[in-house]
This record gives C-alpha cells, structure tokens and sequence, in this order.
C-alpha cells in the first residue's frame, strides 16, 4: 500500500521526553506508518496512507498531546463564481490540496478563507487548485510572506517572549531572594516576618503562574499521555515549594513550632534558571532553519516568460512546465531547463561548487538559480517548484538534519526514569513519615516530601549545559573556529574519517594561470611574449578564464597591448588582432575549424588535462605557437592540513566531481589517502552514508551550496569560512 510522507512543524518541545510524547501522539492516529521527530530543527516526518488519515488529524493529535502545529490562515479573492455549487467546487478543490486544514467560501464577498500549515501548501497550490476548477484568483493587495519569513518570525517571536519571561523571573526571582534573607539587609530587618512572607507571595505568584505557566502546559501534556518528563519534574517541585509557602504564610499554626518556613525564593529561582537554559536552547534552535531559508533565499523571485507571443514577468511558482524563459546577462536562471535559442556561460558554482564557469548552447541543460555571466537566451522550462534541483537540494538538507539525532541532555535523556523515580521516591518519603514520624506526622511527612522534591528539582542541569557551550564555543571563536551546537564539541574527538571537498576547500576556488607551453617549433616564442599576446587578445573578453590570463599577466607586470577586431567564438574561444598580428585562443575544435596545425601540441594538452587544467591552444597568424593552461589551483597550506589530519590518525578522503585520473593526481599533490571522484553534487551526501555505514564516524569539510546535505549528513560538518552562508549554516 502506498504511503504519503509529510513533514509538520512542532513548536513547544523542549527535550528529549517532549520528542517521544510528539512520536507516539503521531504513531496513535489510524493510518500513521511511521513518525520521526527531531528536536533541533523542531520538525516532524510522518509516514502515513493518505486514505487512512489526512493533515487535519496529524495536527490535531499534536496539539492534544499538548504542541502546536502553527497555521496560517489567508483571505483569497476569487473570480467567476455565480451560485451555491460554485462555492462547492471551490471548497472541494482547496480541501484537496496537500496541508490543507479547512477552507470556506462565501459567495457574497467571493472570498475563500483557507486554513493551511506553511510549507505543505503554498499560494501557487491554492491558485493552482482553484484554476484547475475553472475559477481565478484575483490579484492580491498583499502577497503572503514566505514560509520561511513566518517561521523565522515565530522563532524570534518564541525567543522574545522566552526572553521576557526569564528576565521577569530573574528580576522578581532575585528580589524574593533578598526579602527571604532579610537578615542580612539592614534596611530589612525591621519589616516584621509574616508581613515579608506576604511580600514573597506577591513576588513569587506571577513567576510560578505566568513565567511558569509553560511548565504547567508541558507536564499536563505528558499526564495525559501516561508519561512524565522535566515538565512534570518542575510543575511539581516548584509547586510544592510554593504551596507549602503559601500555607506556612496564611495558616502557620498547621505547622510544629520553626517549621513554618517559606520557600518562595526556591521556587522562583528554579523557575528563572531553567528559563535561562531554554532561552539559550532557543537562539540556538533559532539558527537550525537557516541553512535551508538562506537556500530558498537564492530562487529567483521572478522570471520572464513568452506567452502567446508576449513576453511578461511573472512570480517564479507561476512558472509552468513547457514555458520559454528570457535569461538575461547577470540574471538567476529562475527554474531548470533547456536551452533552445542563444549561448553564454552560466556560473554554477553556487549549485555544483565547481569554480570553472560552463558554456553553453542550445540542447544543453540550464539549473535554476545558477547565474548568467555574459549571453542572453531562451530555454524551455522542464522542471519547476519541488522538481528543480534546488528544490531537491533543500529537501537533502531538511532530511539530512532531520535523521540526525543530536545527543540530548543529561537530564532529557533519563527523564523517562529519573522522572518517576524522584515522585516514587517523594512519595515513599511522605508514606514512611506519615506512619512511622513524630507529630504531627503529616507535616513532617509533607515537608520532607516537599524537600526531596526541590532537592532532586534539575535546576542546575538546566544551566549547566547550556554555559558550558557557550563557554566552549566562547573559546572556539576566539581562534576562529565558530562552534554551532555541544553535539558537534561532543562528537568531534571521536571522528575516524574526514572528508574534504576539493573545490574550494582544497582548492582557492579560483581559475588561476598554471602553465605556458610554447611550441618547441617556433622559436620566436619565449613563456612571457606568448602570455603577453594572449592577455592583450582576452582583454576584452568577459570569459572567467580569460580574465584569469589577464590577471596573470598583470601581476608579472606584463604591458598589455590593446586587441582590435575582438570577436568571441562561442563555445570555442576569441579570436582578435593584437600588435598587427592575427590570434586564436581556444579549444582544439577551433584549432581544426580554422586548419591550424598543433605541431604535437595536442600531447601536452592531453597530459595537462590529465592534470585537471583546462588547456587553451593559441596560434598567431595561422601558426600553433603554444598553450595556456588554467586551473583552480591548491592552496598552500592544504598538504600541511593533511598532514596534521594524518597525524591525529584520522583517514582522509578527497571528494570531487572530477574523472579519476584528475582526482588521483590531484590527492597524490595533497598526500590524500582515498579519492573519490566523478561524484555529482546530488550523490555528495550518499558518500557520508556509504562511510558511516561501515561504522565510522565521519566529517564532512566544504563550503559550496552543493556540499549542505552532506554536511548536514555528516557526524560534525565543517564549513569554511570563506564558503556561501548555507554551507556555513550546515556545518556545525
């Protein structure tokens, strides 16, 4: 039987505890194959049959096991619907569509009312569904934010209020602290006792019920599932702390002589703690998502189509398989297609991490948000919204970070035992004082149930680790190296392999000037008049290699003499007359296209290609006169790298989309173990998994957009800093 995967987001987990109640809540719903939660990314897959169960009830079970799914509702006008069945229609067209949680139409102010969860459906879908019914959305004042803006607003808005609890708590936590120790304020020690003891109940009730009341929420949460968690461990500690005050300050006479004591201050300064631990847990959280909202941030926003002989701009998710799109000089190619009129060179590096920029023409295939360098043309659209290979990209990512499961807590880890052992435990307590204490045996029994409560209360669990982190990745930062989260400081030393990704990592990322070969057969030619000519021809030129050239012959010092007659040859080379003299600069084709004999310069072509250099053959008024090689080249520090790598014992593999012959040379210059070549950018992360499946555990070193899923894959991903910023939001 087929089964739909779906991924929800869940706000209000707080540990590991919270991920099982989310889990076993999802598994409970008919239909549920299978549910993963994960905690730092705060997602939920859920594998399930689509006829067995839909959306609407997989949010409802989250919500009663007391998370929230967040929503969004939008007002959408519609256009030509004229009686009651047409409102039908439209209901039963947006209810069909995937995320969907209610829709209602009202035909008087032709508006529908949609319910969705962002992410699962989108504006397109919903104008999508409503056209494919025969009606039209109308144009909209206001376009509906980007799923990954409301996200990031609702975590900055989670963390704002986060941040005003706690500092309440702090303040009023720490005031009720001073009031219980008044005995050591001179300015105090006048107020009489009972009346302090009212004055901590008034500091202390709007920290246990308001800063608090999250506490509450999560432990109701967990009772109702049968389950205990921290939530529940701090409901009850601090509620017992704050009850036994409140009756040793209203009704002290229940109480043996000296025992009617308040505990306020406990109660708020538990409470104010483990706030701070959760705010911190927050702005970490918070970054998770980043990664994958800077990758969405790269689409273009826009594209521009041909439609019946018109050429319009139209919104990206507009775009329809089967489209022509116009792609100007310096514009993102909006989705994935093929060419089918005009050249240029697109830089993918964004996409594949390659450096070298790619020519092409017509028949070739073009990969959305990738940028145009120097033509214009037309392609037809093949692949559009969750099909590109953007697309494709961002769903690796999600999945890489979402089966990663982080190393919990301390505490989190055996609340599902420490949890009913302290209650058991307590209980016990109160039991034995209650039959076998002095008298008044009860509140003997109730204080000491009180104290073994507060005491087992995992006030410092809750900041322990998070100022550890900060202090490790404190001291990280200041050598350079920006530590995102305590799993990656925790699994670090235990790494056995690394992977580094050559380009850009390995590599300057940068075309760069290797070699000048002059043609044994022309004597006239010496390495710099050869790099002279061919500089001064590529001047012009806007090709990436070309200005490689020129910035070679510059930093030599070389005087450049100004190209006439420049014309590039696409796919092919530049052809222009420099100092009176006739040059050709480009591949072998364009040697045999224009009857230029390569006087067994072909050979040392083939060798430097074998290389990984990219060969350009120049002749100067008919004659071969030699080659410039190019390549993106190491850097200088990268064997001593290795080096170090080797001597912590670890095994080091090289990955790159080069053939192997390149790849090998290219680890064999570096001291590189095992090299792994031929690799597409969409197989990088398959690579990691093939390693840990043999046991290891695995690095991941990179710094292209082509590189996030594998860090993301990796047990601690490591970004360059002079890598994009999705590289860097994967690593950790």
């Amino acid at each position: 039987m087929s089964t739909t995967t779906f991924t929800l987001p869940v706000q209000g987990m707080t540990c590991a505890s919270c991920v099982g109640h989310v889990e076993r809540a999802l598994k409970e719903v008919d239909g549920v194959a299978a549910a993963r939660v994960n905690l730092a990314s705060e997602r939920a897959t859920v594998e399930f049959v689509p006829n067995g169960t839909g959306v609407a009830a997989l949010v409802a079970a989250v919500r009663d096991a007391g998370y929230d799914v967040p929503t969004e509702k939008l007002s959408l006008p519609i256009g030509g619907m004229t009686c009651a069945s047409c409102v039908s229609h439209v209901e039963r067209a947006l209810r069909g569509v995937d995320g969907v949680l209610s829709a209602a139409v009202n035909l008087a102010t032709e508006r529908a009312t949609v319910e969705f969860v962002p992410g699962l459906a989108t504006l397109a879908d919903l104008k999508q569904a409503i056209a494919d019914v025969g009606y039209r959305v109308l144009e909209m004042a206001e376009e509906m934010e980007t799923v990954e803006d409301r996200e990031r607003a609702a975590r900055q808005r989670e963390y704002e209020a986060l941040r005003l609890r706690f500092t309440v708590a702090a303040v009023l936590g720490f005031l009720s602290l001073v009031g219980t120790y008044q005995a050591w304020f001179p300015f105090l020690r006048d107020v009489p006792r009972q009346t302090m003891f009212v004055i901590l109940f008034l500091l202390t009730t709007p920290v246990q019920f308001w800063a608090g009341w999250r506490f509450y929420r999560g432990a109701w949460g967990a009772l109702k599932h049968k389950t205990a968690d921290m939530n529940v461990l701090i409901a009850v500690g601090t509620s017992a702390a704050y009850f036994y005050s409140v009756a040793a300050t209203f009704v002290p006479r229940i109480f043996p002589a000296g025992l009617a004591e308040v505990y306020y201050d406990t109660a708020a300064v538990i409470i104010a703690l483990i706030l701070l631990g959760r705010l911190l847990e927050a702005r970490a959280k918070g970054q998770t998502s980043e990664a994958i909202r800077k990758l969405m941030g790269l689409r273009a926003k826009t594209a521009r189509v041909v439609r019946d002989g018109q050429e319009m701009d139209i919104p990206v998710e507009e775009v329809r398989v089967g489209d022509v799109v116009i792609v100007r000089p310096g514009e993102k190619v909006p989705v994935d297609g093929r060419i089918v009129e005009g050249y240029s060179t697109i830089d993918e590096s964004m996409v594949t991490g390659e450096s070298m920029p790619v020519d092409k023409a017509v028949g070739d295939e073009v990969i959305g948000a990738t940028i145009n360098k120097t033509g214009a043309f037309k392609f037809e659209a093949i692949k559009v919204g969750k099909d590109t290979v953007l697309s494709q990209i961002i769903k690796l990512v999600e999945e890489a970070q979402g089966s990663k499961a982080p190393i919990q807590r301390l505490a989190d880890q055996i609340a599902g035992i420490f949890v009913p052992v302290v209650i058991g435990i307590a209980v016990l307590t109160f039991v034995v004082w209650a039959i076998f204490g002095p008298t008044p045996a009860f509140i003997f029994a109730l204080v000491n149930f009180v104290a073994v409560l507060i005491i087992a209360c995992p006030c410092a669990l809750g900041l322990a680790t998070p100022t550890a982190i900060m202090v490790g990745t404190g001291k990280g930062a200041e050598h350079g190296v920006l530590i995102r989260s305590g799993e990656a400081l925790e699994t670090a030393h235990r790494i056995e392999a690394i992977i580094l990704d050559k380009t850009g990592t390995l590599t300057k990322g940068q075309p760069a000037v290797t070699d000048v070969v002059t043609n044994g057969q022309a004597s006239e030619w010496t390495d710099e008049s050869l790099l002279r000519l061919v500089a001064s021809a590529e001047s012009r030129s806007e090709h990436p290699l070309g200005q490689a050239i020129v910035q070679e012959a510059q930093e030599r010092g070389l005087a450049l003499a100004e190209p006439a007659d420049f014309a590039s040859i696409t796919g092919h080379g530049i052809r222009a007359v420099v100092d009176g003299r006739s040059v050709l600069v480009g591949n072998a084709r364009l040697m045999a296209d224009e009857g230029v004999s390569l006087d067994g310069l072909d050979a040392q072509a083939t060798e430097l290609s074998g290389q990984g250099k990219t060969p350009m053959y120049t002749a100067v008024d008919g004659q071969a006169a030699g080659i410039v090689a190019v390549a993106d080249t190491l850097k200088d520090n990268s064997r001593l790298a290795v080096e170090a790598m080797h001597r912590l014992g670890l095994e080091v593999y090289m990955l790159t989309g080069d053939n192997r012959r390149t790849a090998e040379a290219i680890a064999a210059q570096v001291g590189i173990d095992h090299a792994l070549a031929e690799v597409l950018p969409e197989d990088k992360a398959a690579k990691v998994k093939e390693l840990q499946a043999q046991g290891k555990r695995v690095a991941m070193v990179g710094d292209g957009i082509n590189d996030a899923p594998a860090l993301a894959q990796a047990d601690v991903g490591m970004a360059m800093g002079t890598g994009t910023d999705v590289a860097m939001e994967s690593g950790d």
